[in-house]
């Protein structure tokens, strides 16, 4: 029993060190793919699937220069679609438009980078027609998932990206991180 107690402890260390390491592999490989098939999108002008079997569509590029973060979106916001990118959150407005885009993902792959992004910085939204629109970041806070108070139907241009908190966490919680953002510009 004393031998293999260790044996079974490493056993288990080298599952779940394999399981973490498959789901950054996959977060990695999968924005690959989704920038080759944004890029593709813009250029048809026309909606590309990043593999065959996708039932989604890369919508968008988010950029924070700063810090030199980088996430294709896609449509929607389904548990399949957030674990290839951010998603786009179904009934909210698209970059540029009157409303709140919302955009969530996951904390411990695309949206990581949300705990290095300070208040004043810029974050460039570039949609599935090429245009890109600059908003700054202006607050960020912690609410309960179902608390968040997100008003999609404002009557500004803002953005908000949205992740589980807090960002060490290994186990689901109900908090969410909510950066939100104002529109200061667009461009081609």
């Amino acid at each position: 029993m004393p031998r293999i107690l260790p044996l079974l402890l490493a056993i288990i260390g080298a599952v779940l060190f394999g399981h973490g390491a498959f789901v950054n592999a996959k977060a990695y490989v999968a924005q690959v793919l989704l920038e080759r098939a944004f890029a593709a999108t813009i250029a048809s002008g026309h909606p590309v699937k990043p593999w065959s079997w996708a039932d989604t569509t890369p919508v968008a590029r988010i950029v924070v220069a700063r810090i030199h973060a980088s996430a294709i979106a896609l449509a929607g916001s389904s548990g399949q679609a957030l674990a290839f990118g951010p998603g786009h959150v179904e009934l909210t407005a698209e970059p540029g438009a009157r409303g709140t885009a919302v955009y969530a993902a996951h904390r411990d792959t695309h949206f990581r980078f949300l705990r290095d992004v300070r208040i004043g910085d810029e974050i460039d939204v570039t949609s599935s027609d090429g245009q890109t629109f600059r908003y700054r970041a202006d607050t960020a806070r912690v609410v309960r998932f179902d608390a968040s108070g997100i008003d999609p139907l404002t009557g500004g241009r803002e953005l908000v990206l949205s992740t589980c908190w807090p960002f060490d966490a290994v186990t689901p919680g109900p908090e969410r991180y909510i950066l939100h953002a104002t529109l200061i510009g667009a461009g081609a």
